[in-house]
């Protein structure tokens, strides 16, 4: 059995005998009127409550499900930590193809999903995520008023893809400092493997500092939003093209995890991997294999923060500009992590991660 990487996953040893694990809560939630399948995974919530978005994917298993939990709530706290908010991290996952469920049946279906959630009493806070967009989240908030991501009608910041991409071109401009000594991308090539929700904001940031860039995506319609709009933009067959592509200085992966594996990296032509991605490495050791090639990574979660912290903000009465100065930040942090993995000797995943760690163990002991 696999999770969505095709990596091999033992969900319950995950959770209580690995280092990956740990997680405070994990809750499987059913409701047969509806359809619905989901689980809400809690990691930490050493620094307020826990915050993430809700997937809807169509898995090939439940224990891939439950994995996939497991793995994107511990990134979460992760992330939330660097981005500096008071928020622990979860995450939740809904099983099935959300295309399959449309009208009055998506709606029942959120409706029993947000139900779930406000049974936790605010221990979880959620928001959008792949498969799931601003619209449904409305209909969340209409059972949990623990929910974030919501229209501005509603009272919610909107699409939070907006600030997670400018975000990432932060972690970009980051990179360049420290790898070439100019916080520019102009003239550099950069690839961006999925042009979605978020990849299609970046490439409009890249565009506009001046950047070569090439694009793709398994969707045709994504990439001739680009291409139509942008007839310079290159566009490579597939991901396998693109990051063999000859003189390319950046590789931003923005679609579904995994895209760092022994592979992947082994071909890589790219000096720096920057994306919007979650859990871009598909297993442990794959980023001492990018160390190895002298292949700078920017870890994903410190450079996809963006959108977590426009949906945190809205909490609090949405304030764009204040949320934009936040995501600018995220800037001094990918340097700082640059220079506490150089100080340390070890990868900046690694050092992400002690960072990380710190502050949430400094809050366990307040």
């Amino acid at each position: 059995m696999t999770d969505v990487t095709g990596e091999p996953v033992d969900a319950l040893h995950t959770l209580f005998h690995s280092d990956q694990g740990g997680h405070e809560q994990v809750v499987l939630c059913q409701d047969r009127a509806s359809g619905l399948k989901a689980v809400i995974a809690i990691h930490s919530t050493a620094l307020g409550p826990a915050l993430g978005g809700t997937r809807f994917y169509p898995y090939a298993s439940e224990q891939a499900a439950v994995a996939d939990a497991l793995n994107l709530a511990r990134g979460m706290s992760y992330k939330n930590a660097l981005a500096g908010l008071d928020h622990g991290g979860g995450k939740a996952v809904i099983i099935g193809d959300p295309e399959a469920f449309e009208g009055a049946r998506r709606t029942e279906l959120l409706l029993a999903y947000g139900r779930a959630v406000a049974s936790l009493g605010g221990r979880y806070v959620t928001a959008c995520d792949v498969g799931t967009y601003v619209a449904d989240m409305d209909v969340v908030a209409r059972e949990c008023r623990w929910t974030t991501g919501r229209s501005p009608e509603n009272g919610g910041a909107g699409d939070s893809s907006v600030l997670t991409a400018f975000g990432v071109f932060q972690g970009m401009r980051a990179s360049a400092q420290h790898l070439w000594g100019d916080p520019t991308l102009r003239g550099r090539k950069v690839g961006v493997a999925g042009v979605g929700k978020v990849g299609h904001h970046l490439v409009e940031h890249l565009l506009s500092d001046g950047a070569q860039v090439v694009i793709t995506d398994v969707r045709d319609e994504s990439v001739r939003r680009i291409t139509e709009k942008h007839p310079e933009v290159a566009v490579a067959a597939d991901t396998d093209a693109l990051i063999r592509t000859e003189g390319l200085d950046i590789y931003a992966p923005c679609a579904l995890g995994g895209a760092l594996n022994d592979d992947t990296v082994a071909v890589l032509t790219a000096s720096v991997v920057c994306g919007a991605a979650n859990n871009q490495l598909a297993h442990p050791g794959v980023e001492k294999d990018l160390a190895d090639r002298s292949i700078l990574y920017a870890p994903d979660y410190v450079v996809n923060a963006g959108g977590v912290i426009q949906v945190a903000d809205e909490l609090h009465g949405f304030d764009f500009d204040r949320c934009r100065a936040k995501a600018t930040k995220i800037f001094d942090t990918t340097l700082a992590i640059f220079a506490r993995a150089k100080s340390d000797g070890i990868p900046p995943a690694a050092a992400a991660d002690r960072i990380a760690e710190q502050r949430m163990a400094d809050a366990l002991r307040r």
